[in-house]
């Protein structure tokens, strides 16, 4: 067991879900500045993402006890996901600026099935839903370059 107050600072990403109005957009552009200065390869960012999703599923369990469902606070998920956006792709800022737009769009409007993931109880179903987003931006980026390098 975490103590609370370290269960609250990952989960809040470092605080960033304290950001007025938009923590979940403060949250991924705090998690892509982090992707972009942290210039580890593909495996190593894959297990970064598979320990902060169980990491993210405890602690956002633990914050959605006493603020209620899916806390706008919690941006862990949004952290997680943001990551998964941008796995196995080039390493360039046009990639990690749609990269971002994409996630934070598909996050918001919450595609099938990420809208009923969030019906799945405590932490699981807070973080199920941003990996979703993620996979799907993903997938969005990956045939746009097979695209592009066609033309």
């Amino acid at each position: 067991m975490l103590p609370e107050k370290i269960s609250y600072l990952i989960a809040t990403g470092f605080g960033s879900g304290y950001f007025p109005r938009i923590p979940g957009t403060a949250g991924s552009l705090l998690a892509l500045f982090i992707y972009v200065l942290l210039p580890f390869n593909n495996v190593v960012w894959l297990a970064i993402c598979a320990s902060f999703f169980f990491i993210g599923v405890y602690t956002s369990g633990v914050v959605e006890q006493q603020q209620g469902k899916d806390p706008g606070l919690v941006v862990i998920d949004e952290f997680v996901g943001q990551w998964i956006a941008l796995l196995f792709l080039p390493r360039i800022v046009p990639v990690f600026v749609a990269g971002f737009i994409i996630f934070r769009f598909l996050d918001i409007i919450k595609p099938f099935p990420a809208n009923d993931a969030q019906n799945i109880a405590r932490g699981w179903g807070i973080m199920i839903d941003d990996i979703i987003a993620g996979i799907y931006t993903n997938a969005a980026l990956q045939v746009a370059l097979i695209f592009w390098k066609g033309w």
